[in-house]
């Protein structure tokens, strides 16, 4: 057995077990005893052992009696192909597994056997990725040259890992070295070795072997045509990269230095000595302006008051906010500074008091209502900075939201607050003798900055006093900024420049600095510029946006001068756009004396605070080049000069130069911080004194942020200094000018290519947009759908503006970025104005835009998805192949499939059943006998809606009723034996009578719905086409309905002239029948059974009373039915198993129905429920439609009932079982006794009405999750639960006694494996005898009902097709015969499959899927139009909801199903058509959608 380095005590017992697993041993027991017997034996080694999966090996190999490898030295593997691959792949890779590793100690000494040449297992495993030495190649080739492989066209692919070498050894087959199949780039291909079950090995093991096992265990016969192989890695079209794509061929680059940070005699040891010293020497000067809303100055702040205003607060903060010995705050608590934007006076005076008092201050915005927008994450800042006080004024804290007590609302996420108001008056005075304590400047905190992530997270960026001093001396040298100048600020005082230059460089310097809020911007967009003129200001801090509004306000103002300004900070220089609105500014503003030089923008971010600014420049001299860059080399992160088209290139100008004192590196945006080139774009790093030194209790993102080493391309550390990244793009070119082109929070990277979401505003902004959209308001961002970023962008949208102008500018829209980014936008919504959510100064809050457009809560008002455009990554289309002989398909069905897929109910010649009913052939025959033998034995009970008896039938009562029926017949309507009889009645025991009435005079009854009074027009027609299908030659119905019939109302939707003889049933004479018709044969004619299919189609059905008879033996052996027992209804009694079990069981067995029309539900919910308690009925059976009702409406109301009485609640119906729905009701009415056990479904089609019912004996009903992906190519997968793209799925029943089923493909009519989904065939003596049509189709009756199998069926049964596709698989329980029990599962209708990229669909995938989407969706349907899939979902929200569902069953469609949707349709309630059954109607669905009788509340045409 290859055991023999096996102790012998091993072996011995294997063998003494081996003659034990013949006998009987469950599989579990097997595993166990035989992991007991080889414990002693087997070496403990880490991970899992080899030794185990030889010894599992060689019994797998005993097992199958298949010879086992003796070892290597013949260098001969004897093994042979199998049929069917599971297997013979298992024995091989057995066989392998085996010989290779021969439990040898290691797998090196194997390597030194059989390769003679070389010495080390390393150097062979060199031979096989380099092909060095020819005799080592040579001979390694050679014992997989002779081993002898049958059936083998195809050599061993041997992956090999790295290939450096073009020399390969001749007689192994190596593929080109790329990336594995399925693999990520990223992932190391040593992780993917397994063993051959792919389980990972002890490292002791050569990898090659791995790789060699790897690729025998998957055998290279070529796939049978007939059967699909899914790669399952490969699901997604995995994008090329274009081999033409721009590459960086500079040099890597070396860190570029700033200028050193020059030595100042008077620059103070810390900031709050600067304030010390201009507040006791300087008192007078003014520090800070603020303006009123009218951009009037209101208040000016002297040095002195800024000092001793500081001073107060600090002395309150430490010592009078709570007692001596439990003060509130203490020297290195965080606090949050809440001021609104209008009032830079108290913030500046808090923040210098804070610092004063050595608390750290951490500025926010001032909330405005419990749900702001990104409000939450500010309130997981202030939590993890752990603050419990928040400094604010007066008039803020009254303007705060209030609870109906007066106390501050609880803002959402937020912490408890205690609010302290910073207002003078309540400050106290501090003693003469207190002095606050300012040291030199360390490492320690100074204040936090909070900054919103990409996600939405805000995160707060610690800031250290050296840090703050640092960087306002790099500010005062860079800029040039002397003692008393005067600076306009316009920016955010809180964060970022506005509070570096107008707050703290401001004290540094002693400036005096004019703050204009955004309030008087919005008012006077000229105000900054009238402040300049007016107060002489040297420098001025602006956005573009600033700039923009002046130049719109520009007119109303002729006579201001910028002649002072020699420096003009543009603080988002960074932006695409800040070059033309520089330069559109200075050509307006250049002839009110603005010097050109003096526009210096500037590139900053929280993290690493000023990053580079430029110099005011030297009057006359050239300004610094602008850099043209091409557009699609920017998207593949390479710096290319743009020269051929102008529209698709990008102008950016420099930020200047470095900062003083700091140092500045280009690294990869991803991955490890390696340097880039020279012409390569990549994340801008900083390294200086003045950065941010952390986020705030984060310090795994702290790590990834502020403590960088750039490495090299070998991936060595470049120096030891960390840097900080800065989250901008960009590159330093000539003359060390740095240039940023965008921010890593707006990078979008689509298909392997980045784009800057700015970049991509700008463009939608090129495109006429004022009309239409606003300037400011526009959100990009990329979502992620099916393995892949998609880009979706959201503008609001003027109100004037006409639906025809929004699409003709998103159309433009779409085209600009197509043309100028080539790249495709997913989604471009408009919404209404002012809807978006917006950050405190204005901008659109781009996150929860973006969580907004995922959730379902936009509200847009126009939208236009470009799935087709954009997504390209869908897999390739499933190819049939044609034309397949029935050998191959045999074959392929037992590859796939262990055993063909086919079983059956109990045989009904074995059944013993004493009963007297057998003797009778006909039912007609049952009932007269059940007349004379017990004839009051009730049968039929009639509930009305209260629940009382309205009618009842005994068996002597039915037959006599039945009698005179059959008189009237005969004598009133002339009838002869075998004409049709149409009987229209609402649902009671009428019916019953007129059809046993017709059956007594040898008549066919057909029961057809009564149309409804409401709806004539809807129902009626239905009832006229089965009059004249059936060829009816009389109507039996009440005197109501006869009367409606031939009604003014039923004129206008039918021509009732032309009906046949109506007769009325209800006063019928007392008159007896002569004699009772009986049939000659059993094969005669019965009944007609009609139905509309859910894809809209008429049949009827021919049953024989054989069938009849046939139908009911079988539902009183699986139900157990005798004349004892009751069993409650409530079913529509018209066609299919509900006629059947309404109309023909009882009588057959004998025992009693309670009938409860399910329309009288409407009324009262409780009526089957509470009839079912107070009958104490064990078996009950309803609709889908009736168990959703009480599902939805009773909810936990049914009090007083008791459900403890029900063995089986079956539910009836002629679909996919509906777990979901079954499930929620047994979860439901657990509480009321209703055992978890006791629902299950039945299935029944047109070709035989009960195919499957769960009866009282036998397994319960089994489920299984079955894998969607799978199901798509005909193939049955099962999997664990909660796996991805996992569908749960329940037996439908146990098959009646007398019945067989065998699963078929329907194309090639040919049995499949119990592996694959194919068309269900039935073969049972009550199966129907054909279609009942004007034309007797003879072709389509033998295909449906009287077909054989093309092979494989030497009994040449007959089967008949029930046009649904199922399989079948055998399970762990045991049937009453005692054998396995083998569960049929029904997964749909054949005619309502989807045929789509050649996959097959169920419409009830997809819609599931959709309705999970959205809590709107009421209802939904699919279908498909022209090779396009149109989604039709009715909305139950309001109507501003409807645009939102259009993204989400896009996305939804495309991530489960790989579908493209076509059509997206919103509709109102109730707009998909229903049958009685609950079915959907989705073939009239898509006739009305096609006539355009929806009426839709908007219709999607995905681009």
């Amino acid at each position: 057995l290859g055991f023999h380095t096996c102790p012998k005590q091993a072996v011995g017992s294997l063998y003494f077990f081996l003659s034990l697993v013949l006998g009987d041993i469950t599989q579990k027991g097997y595993e166990k005893k035989r992991a007991k017997l080889l414990a002693p034996y087997v070496p403990q080694t880490q991970g899992v052992n080899v030794f185990t999966q030889e010894v599992s090996a060689a019994l797998t190999s005993h097992l199958a009696n298949k010879p086992l490898v003796h070892g290597l030295e013949r260098e001969h593997v004897p093994y042979t192909s199998s049929a069917s691959e599971d297997e013979g792949s298992l024995r091989r890779q057995a066989a392998l597994s085996a010989a290779l590793h021969q439990s040898l100690q290691n797998a090196e000494s194997w390597i030194n056997r059989s390769i003679q040449g070389s010495s080390t297992s390393s150097s062979a495993s060199s031979t096989l990725s380099h092909g060095e030495g020819k005799g080592t190649s040579g001979s390694l080739a050679d014992v997989f040259a002779n081993t002898r492989i049958e059936n083998f066209s195809v050599p061993p692919d041997v992956t090999a890992t790295t290939s450096s070498s073009s020399a390969r050894p001749a007689a192994i087959d190596l593929p080109p070295s790329g990336i594995v199949k399925g693999m990520h780039k990223g992932s190391n291909r040593s992780s993917l070795m397994d063993t051959a079950d792919g389980v990972p090995v002890s490292s002791r093991v050569s990898t090659k072997i791995q790789q060699l096992l790897n690729t025998l265990k998957r055998p290279k016969r070529p796939p049978l045509k007939e059967f699909f192989v899914d790669d399952f890695e490969e699901i997604v079209e995995v994008p090329q990269p274009d081999p033409n794509q721009p590459k960086p061929e500079g040099r890597q680059m070396t860190p570029v230095k700033g200028e050193p940070l020059g030595v100042v005699c008077n620059w103070p040891p810390a900031l709050e000595a600067a304030l010390q010293r201009w507040g006791t020497t300087q008192a007078k000067c003014p520090c800070l302006t603020a303006l009123d809303v009218t951009g009037k100055p209101v208040y000016t702040l002297t040095y002195g008051k800024l000092w001793s205003r500081s001073l107060k607060l600090a002395y309150t903060l430490l010592n009078k906010l709570g007692t001596k010995n439990e003060p509130v705050l203490k020297p290195g608590d965080r606090v949050a500074l809440v001021y609104p934007n209008n009032d830079p006076v108290m913030f500046m005076v808090a923040f210098y008091g804070c610092l004063l008092a050595e608390v750290i201050p951490v500025p926010i915005e001032v909330p405005l209502t419990r749900k702001d927008a990104g409000g939450q994450q500010i309130g997981f800042l202030l939590g993890s900075c752990g603050i419990a006080l928040a400094l604010t004024t007066e008039v803020c804290l009254k303007g705060l939201p209030k609870t109906q007590n007066g106390e501050i609302v609880q803002f959402k996420g937020w912490p408890r607050l205690k609010w302290v108001v910073t207002d003078s008056k309540y400050l106290s005075k501090s003693p003469k003798d207190w002095q606050p304590n300012i040291s030199a400047a360390g490492t320690e905190p100074a204040y936090i900055e909070y900054k919103t992530s990409k996600e939405g997270s805000v995160m707060g960026v610690t800031v250290s006093r050296i840090a703050m001093l640092s960087h306002c001396q790099a500010l005062s040298q860079a800029c040039n900024y002397s003692e008393g100048e005067t600076i306009v600020n316009v920016l955010d005082f809180k964060k970022d420049a506005g509070l570096w230059h107008g707050i703290l460089t401001n004290v540094m310097n002693k400036l005096h600095t004019i703050s204009v809020p955004y309030s008087v911007m919005k008012t006077c967009p000229l105000s900054w510029v009238q402040r300049v003129h007016a107060h002489k200001a040297k420098v001025a801090l602006v956005k573009c946006r600033d700039l923009h509004w002046a130049m719109m306000a520009h007119r109303d103002q002729r006579d201001v001068s910028l002649s002072s300004l020699r420096m003009l900070i543009v603080t988002d220089g960074a932006n695409p756009w800040s070059v033309s609105s520089c330069d559109a500014f200075l050509s307006l503003f250049q002839s009110h004396g603005l010097k050109p030089e003096a526009i210096c923008p500037c590139a900053t971010s929280p993290e690493a605070m000023t990053i580079a600014i430029r110099r005011p420049g030297v009057p006359g001299a050239p300004l610094p080049g602008r850099a043209i860059l091409s557009m699609n080399g920017l998207s593949f992160g390479v710096i290319r000069v743009n020269t051929e088209d102008k529209n698709s290139a990008l102008t950016v100008q420099d930020v200047g130069h470095v900062m003083p004192g700091g140092m500045m590196c280009i690294v990869k945006p991803d991955g490890p911080p390696q340097l880039c080139k020279t012409d390569e774009i990549g994340e801008i790093c900083v390294s200086s004194r003045a950065g941010g030194m952390m986020y705030y209790g984060l310090a795994g993102v702290t790590k990834n942020t502020f403590e960088v080493i750039p490495v090299n391309s070998a991936g060595s550390p470049v120096g030891e200094v960390p840097f900080v990244r800065s989250g901008l793009l960009g590159f330093v070119g000539p003359g060390s000018l740095v240039f940023v082109v965008g921010k890593m929070d707006g990078l979008l990277t689509v298909s392997g290519r980045r784009h800057n979401a700015d970049d991509i505003v700008a463009t939608g902004l090129a495109v006429e947009s004022i009309k239409t959209v606003y300037r400011g308001r526009i959100a990009v961002f990329s979502v992620s759908v099916f393995y892949d970023e998609r880009i979706v962008v959201v503008a609001e949208q003027r109100p004037d503006a006409s639906e025809e102008d929004s699409f003709q500018w998103m159309s433009r829209v779409l085209q600009a970025i197509d043309s100028i980014h080539q790249v495709g936008v997913y989604c471009l919504a408009l919404v209404p104005a002012n809807t978006l959510p917006k950050t405190p100064l204005g901008g659109i809050h781009i996150s929860q835009t973006k969580q907004h457009f995922l959730e379902g809560s936009l509200h847009p008002c126009n939208i236009l998805m470009c799935p087709h455009t954009c997504v390209t990554n869908l897999p390739k289309p499933r190819q049939k192949q044609p034309g397949v002989g029935p050998a191959s398909v045999m074959v392929g069905n037992l590859v796939a499939g262990k055993r063909i897929a086919q079983a059956s109910g109990r045989d009904l010649g074995q059944i013993e059943d004493n009963d007297l009913v057998k003797k009778h052939q006909f039912l007609t025959e049952v009932l007269q006998w059940r007349a004379q033998a017990t004839p009051d034995h009730p049968l039929f009970l009639l509930l009305n809606a209260k629940g009382t008896t309205v009618c009842t039938a005994t068996c002597l009562q039915l037959h006599k009723k039945a009698e005179r029926i059959a008189s009237v017949l005969c004598d009133k309507g002339h009838l002869n034996a075998g004409d049709n009889v149409v009987l229209l009645y609402p649902p009671g025991i009428e019916l019953i009578t007129a059809f046993y009435g017709c059956l007594y005079a040898g008549c066919i009854p057909v029961t057809v719905r009564p149309p409804h009074a409401q709806s004539l027009t809807a129902t009626l027609p239905t009832v006229r086409m089965i009059v004249e299908v059936s060829k009816a030659a009389c109507i039996l119905t009440t005197q109501t309905l006869m009367r409606l019939l031939k009604s003014r109302e039923a004129a206008a939707a039918v021509d009732v002239k032309t009906w046949p003889t109506i007769i009325d049933t209800d006063d019928l004479p007392r008159k007896r029948l002569s004699q009772i018709y009986k049939p000659p044969t059993p094969e005669m004619l019965a009944y007609l059974d009609f139905s509309v299919s859910t894809t809209g189609m008429l049949t009827g059905v021919k049953m024989s009373h054989a069938a009849v008879s046939g139908l009911c033996r079988a539902i009183k052996l699986q139900c157990e039915l005798y004349s004892s027992r009751q069993i409650a209804i409530c079913l529509d009694p018209y066609c299919g198993l509900g006629f059947v079990l309404w109309c023909l069981c009882s009588v057959y067995s004998g025992h009693q129905s309670i009938l409860i029309p399910p329309m009288e539900l409407e009324s009262n919910l409780f009526l089957w429920l509470s009839t079912v308690s107070q009958y104490k009925i064990r078996d009950t059976f309803c609709s889908y439609s009736v168990m959703e009702l009480c599902t939805k409406g009773l909810g936990n109301q049914a009090r007083g009932i008791n459900l403890s009485c029900v063995r089986t609640c079956v539910v009836v119906a002629e679909e996919r079982p509906r777990v979901s729905l079954t499930h929620s009701f047994s979860k439901l009415f657990k509480d009321i006794g209703l055992s978890s056990r006791a629902v299950s479904t039945t299935f029944g089609s047109r070709v035989n009405v009960a195919i499957c019912l769960q009866g009282t004996s036998g397994p319960d009903p089994t489920t299984v999750y079955v894998d969607l992906k799978s199901l798509r190519h005909d193939r049955v997968r099962l999997v664990e639960r909660g796996a991805p793209q996992s569908l749960l799925l329940s037996e439908s029943g146990k098959i009646l006694p007398g019945v067989k089923v065998v699963i078929v493909n329907p194309e090639t009519k040919g049995p499949l494996g119990d592996s694959h989904l194919g068309e269900i065939w039935v073969n049972s003596p009550h199966t129907a005898s054909g279609y009942y049509t004007i034309y007797d189709n003879e072709t389509l009756q033998a295909d449906h009902f009287n077909t054989r199998l093309s092979f494989g069926d030497a009994a040449q049964t007959l089967w008949a097709r029930t046009g649904y596709l199922g399989f079948v698989r055998r399970t762990e329980l045991t049937a009453a015969s005692g054998e396995r029990h083998d569960a049929l599962y029904v997964v749909g209708a054949l005619d309502e499959t989807l045929e789509l990229r050649g996959l097959r669909y169920h419409p009830i995938d997809i819609e599931t899927s959709v309705s999970r989407t959205h809590r709107s969706i009421a209802e939904c349907a699919v279908f498909t139009w022209t090779n396009l899939l149109v989604v039709v979902v009715e909305l139950c929200g309001c109507e501003q909801e409807a645009l939102d569902l259009v993204p989400l069953v896009t996305n939804v469609v495309l991530e489960e199903h790989y579908l493209i949707v076509g059509v997206v349709v919103v509709v109102d309630p109730g707009v998909i058509p229903i049958n009685s059954r609950g079915e959907k109607q989705r073939m009239h669905l898509r006739d009305s959608f096609l006539a355009d009788q929806l009426d839709p509340i908007y219709v999607a045409y995905n681009m």
